[in-house]
């Protein structure tokens, strides 16, 4: 609660940024308290991993301090303690946490925990749930990430790149001896994150993660690649038209899981029928699935990423021509 006050007093946005990442952070100790070990994987890597790096690249655009505000928000305020009251009213009627009578451990519970193990074969119960019994809403959330993606590369596109000048390579010389130390550590962290990523991905089904986790820590690892090396470098080895394409190609292989459960006969995406044995059809429909998921989350989070960042050299190149242009007229 101190840091989430101090985030709403805080003018400075990069500050905020840093806040939100501890704050991130702190959630996912909690849910770790709580036992929702997969929950607090995703925190960990979203709350106080990708969503800060992405805000770091927006603050790049718009500026490090908070805009003055011009007018008082008492109707603001006075809609959210009303919506705030209401909600708090609500759960009134809500079952304690953790009361051993609640409907939900008197019926869903129990299914997926008795029953997980001989209809899905996955030690991962969440994974068992995300992955089977939820998979239609699983793609649900998958088609909103990819949505998203749609509506930034819509508003960001991609401004026309310019040929580099003398000066520009010489500012990039001076930025690598000046961060010498930081890309030489990178360099050898980079390929371990990718790697963890892979682990993240494949190992889901054994414990915690799957394919947003392991998406996101993927994406995290090029934007670091990006932040150090530079948007020119990285694009080199990550084409962005790839990249926005792979982003359809993961929500087109997880639903392509389903059309094929159809034309066999069975509900969409209904593994049993994906091989002779079910437990192997369901090993093999959430193996593909998790994939697609993890392809477009990555894809989605660098395509952002490599927007925003192309946004910020756009703006700065601008400045720059313009202080040239008064300087020549000056002259």
């Amino acid at each position: 609660m101190v840091i989430a006050i101090a985030i709403v007093r805080t003018r400075n946005l990069l500050a905020v940024v840093m806040l939100s990442g501890i704050y991130g952070l702190l959630s996912a100790c909690f849910f770790v308290v709580v036992d929702a070990v997969d929950v607090a994987f995703t925190e960990a890597s979203v709350g106080a991993g990708i969503s800060g790096l992405l805000m770091l690249a927006a603050i790049t655009i718009t500026g490090r301090k908070e805009a003055p505000k011009r007018h008082k928000p008492f109707l603001a305020l006075f809609v959210v303690l009303v919506t705030g009251g209401m909600l708090i009213y609500g759960t009134m009627d809500m079952p304690y946490f953790g009361a051993a009578d609640a409907p939900v451990h008197q019926h869903v519970a129990p299914r997926y925990i008795n029953e997980s193990m001989q209809e899905v074969g996955v030690p991962n119960i969440v994974t068992a749930v995300l992955g089977s019994y939820r998979a239609f809403d699983t793609l649900g959330e998958v088609a909103v990430i990819f949505t998203a993606g749609i509506g930034v590369l819509s508003l960001l596109t991609l401004p026309r790149r310019r040929k580099k000048t003398s000066s520009d390579e010489a500012t990039e010389e001076q930025m690598h001896e000046r961060h010498m130390v930081v890309r030489i550590v990178s360099k050898a962290l980079i390929p371990f994150i990718l790697l963890f990523a892979l682990y993240v991905q494949f190992h889901g089904d054994f414990g915690p993660g799957g394919g947003f986790q392991a998406g996101v820590i993927f994406a995290a690892g090029i934007i670091l690649y990006t932040m150090l090396f530079g948007l020119d470098t990285a694009q080199k080895v990550f084409n962005p038209s790839i990249i926005q394409l792979l982003a359809a190609v993961g929500l087109l292989l997880y639903a392509s899981v389903g059309v094929v459960s159809m034309i066999n006969g069975a509900n969409f995406l209904d593994y049993n029928v994906l091989a002779d044995d079910p437990i192997d059809g369901q090993h093999i429909g959430i193996l593909i699935i998790e994939l697609g998921v993890g392809i477009t989350v990555a894809s989605v989070m660098l395509s952002i990423f490599f927007n925003f960042d192309a946004r910020r050299q756009a703006i700065q190149n601008s400045n720059k021509q313009k202080g040239e242009q008064d300087v020549s007229r000056t002259l």
